[in-house]
């Protein structure tokens, strides 16, 4: 199994700053991909940004210029920084990645428990 683990979420002004940070623990054989997603309260659950094993991101187009998204491979980690956050930033984050263990060599996603945004205005 895979456990996912966020930190970094509370309360900021509008135009502030947070770093969201999720580390990935468990029988680990290889992931394949790291990213977030967000909740609203009374929405659906959205893509926000996410990483590929090479490097490669991919970002919904209300964080592009705003948020980054990184990755230290070396401890399974991703990393989330955003920038200039507004209300409409306000969510539930969570944490998910595509790996395979060493129980289960097929790639399967995995959930963390989310961590909490809220912008003030």
């Amino acid at each position: 199994q895979v456990q996912l683990v966020e930190s970094g979420g509370g309360l900021v002004q509008a135009g502030g700053s947070l770093r969201l940070s999720c580390a990935a623990s468990g029988s680990i054989s290889r992931i394949n991909a790291m990213g977030w997603y967000r909740q609203a309260p009374g929405k659906q659950r959205d893509l926000v940004a996410f990483i590929r094993s090479g490097g490669i991101t991919n970002y919904a187009d209300s964080v592009k210029g705003r948020f980054t998204i990184s990755i230290d491979n070396a401890k399974n980690t991703v990393y989330l920084e955003m920038n200039s956050l507004k209300p409409e930033d306000t969510a539930v984050y969570f944490c998910y990645a595509v790996a395979a263990t060493y129980a289960y060599s097929d790639l399967r996603p995995y959930w963390g428990k989310g961590t909490l945004v809220t912008v003030s205005s």
